[in-house]
């Protein structure tokens, strides 16, 4: 007896035995962390060849999936890319802002496959360093609480500040979301009201360093990201612009996520070649350690 159109292994969970999981695909794509992305297929969220996905399903690289009814572009499971991008202060690290403001995404090139992900934030008022990868399982990794990476900022500030002060930043303060800290400051400099530091943060808490200048009752007039980890922002690298990693910063972030290093992507010729043109028309001097105050 033949079995009727629709039903029996046609309701089955598309599946690929040699695939992998489909949540890992999810996370790698920059959804959520494989826990949420279990979530969203127990929630129905999630189809792969048209069909309701379930857990334990796995899938191969040329799986039609969808989230939400969207068609998704997985990253490459064997492959990664990653690029530094200076933000200017007046974009927002969101794909879409519903007030029509500028965001990281619009200058970026666009990844043959997958899409970017932010290793991070800042905030509209903040410049500086923004890294961006195609795994989203490394981003995921990165930006754990647990994860301990050193995020360095050139800050200045304003009012009156003396040494027991910075001693307390040293020390911890409690904010509206609990204690905090400076592991480091340097001080950079200034006359007047006006005062330059380098700081260094082990977390990445929603405007952390300005509220820890705040509880003192000083403001931060400036906020700049210049060391993500092992990576400083280049000095040839202005406002607006963006570049490949080199090989052992890529090395490094998989290091710090204590992932397997995968094999670097780079962009096309025609990417570099855009890449140079934009270093040529704005040369400007070089500062130590990427620390220029541009």
């Amino acid at each position: 007896m033949k079995e009727k159109a629709g039903s029996g292994a046609a309701d089955a969970p598309a599946n690929n035995p040699s695939g992998e999981k489909l949540q890992k695909v999810l996370a790698r794509s920059g959804l959520g962390s494989r826990r949420e992305m279990e979530r969203w297929i127990e929630q129905g969220r999630v189809t792969v060849e048209g069909r309701p996905a379930r857990l334990g399903d796995r899938v191969g690289n040329t799986a039609r999936i969808a989230v939400d009814g969207k068609p998704l572009d997985t990253a490459s499971a064997q492959e990664t890319r990653c690029i530094l991008y200076h933000k200017p202060t007046g974009e927002v690290c969101s794909r879409k802002d519903p007030q029509g403001r500028r965001t990281v995404f619009e200058r970026l090139p666009k990844p043959r496959a997958g899409r970017w992900i932010s290793i991070g934030r800042l905030d509209y008022n903040t410049s500086g360093l923004l890294l961006f990868t195609t795994d989203g399982e490394l981003a995921n990794k990165l930006m754990h609480p647990s994860s301990n990476i050193e995020r360095e900022y050139m800050v200045r500030v304003m009012g009156q500040w003396d040494e027991a002060m910075l001693q307390r930043l040293l020390e911890g303060v409690m904010l509206d979301d609990g204690m905090a800290r400076f592991t480091d400051i340097q001080d950079g400099g200034g006359d007047g009201i006006n005062h330059w530091f380098y700081v260094v943060l082990m977390e990445g808490r929603n405007r952390e360093v300005r509220r820890l200048w705040e509880s003192q009752g000083l403001t931060v007039s400036r906020l700049k990201r210049v060391r993500y980890g092992d990576v400083f922002i280049p000095s040839k690298v202005k406002q607006g612009q963006w570049v490949e990693l080199e090989p052992k910063e890529v090395k490094s972030l998989y290091r710090m996520a204590e992932m397997p290093l995968k094999q670097q992507k780079r962009g096309t010729m025609k990417e570099r070649e855009k890449m140079q043109r934009q270093f040529a028309k704005r040369r400007g001097p070089a500062s130590a350690r990427g620390r220029g105050k541009s």
